[in-house]
């Protein structure tokens, strides 16, 4: 983890998003990037947590299921959530047809976080994350 924090921050790298990573960091990682790394789930945290998010739900028998955004933190998927959203899931579902739809709402819903996170419109306080209308203003 330490050549990739010197090859981003020699980038100028200020941020990192993770999309199907499934690598843990290392809490050394974590602590170059201080609530600046955000990573898309493919269940609802906290259930579900690990590789196999869909699968998972799928076959305990769920009945809803989901896409979780959230900020990367020491542990494995636990960091404060910043935005999930659900689907539910029904009898003539798949486990391939129940990715598709998953993966359709993690395309979806990415792009809009990570503009939040850009715009400084994401207020962490502990465990919970604001989504401000606006980005706070300049001091």
């Amino acid at each position: 983890d330490r050549d990739i924090v010197i090859h981003l921050k020699d980038a100028g790298i200020d941020f990192v998003v993770l999309a199907g990573y499934m690598k843990i960091l290392s809490a050394y990682f974590i602590k170059q990037f201080p609530s600046k790394v955000l990573n898309v789930h493919p269940s609802l945290l906290p259930s579900y947590k690990g590789a196999r998010g869909i699968k998972d739900a799928f076959t305990y028998g769920a009945k809803v299921t989901g896409v979780t955004i959230h900020f990367v933190d020491s542990k494995m998927d636990h960091g404060p959530i910043i935005l999930q959203e659900s689907i539910k899931i029904k009898e003539k579902d798949t486990l391939e047809s129940l990715d598709e739809k998953i993966h359709s709402i993690e395309h979806r819903i990415f792009p809009k976080v990570i503009k939040m996170f850009v715009e400084g419109r994401l207020k962490i306080s502990g465990r919970k994350v604001q989504i401000l209308d606006h980005p706070p203003a300049a001091e």
